[in-house]
């Protein structure tokens, strides 16, 4: 099963993550599909990058978004529009 998870990076105690595309096998910074954003929570408010068109494709392939990822999907408005999108066909 595809999985769209974090991928920690930064110093101790001072994390960012990348959004990723990763089979869920995988460890956290294991091996990784395709990159599709960043978030970064220490800044106020938090940042959040995400490509839109390649997380809509991964949503629609079937990948399965991780809860934090699901609830920063949500925020952007990616879920939304995938949303429309299927109702749209």
């Amino acid at each position: 099963m595809v999985k769209i998870k974090l991928r920690r990076l930064g110093a101790p105690k001072k994390p960012c993550y990348r959004i990723v595309v990763a089979d869920s096998r995988t460890s956290r910074n294991g091996a990784v599909i395709s990159i599709i954003g960043r978030y970064d929570p220490l800044t106020n408010p938090e940042t959040v990058v995400i490509e839109e068109g390649q997380a809509i494709d991964w949503l629609k392939k079937g990948a399965q978004p991780t809860a934090t990822v699901a609830r920063l999907l949500t925020k952007t408005g990616v879920m939304d529009k995938l949303k429309a999108a299927k109702e749209t066909k």
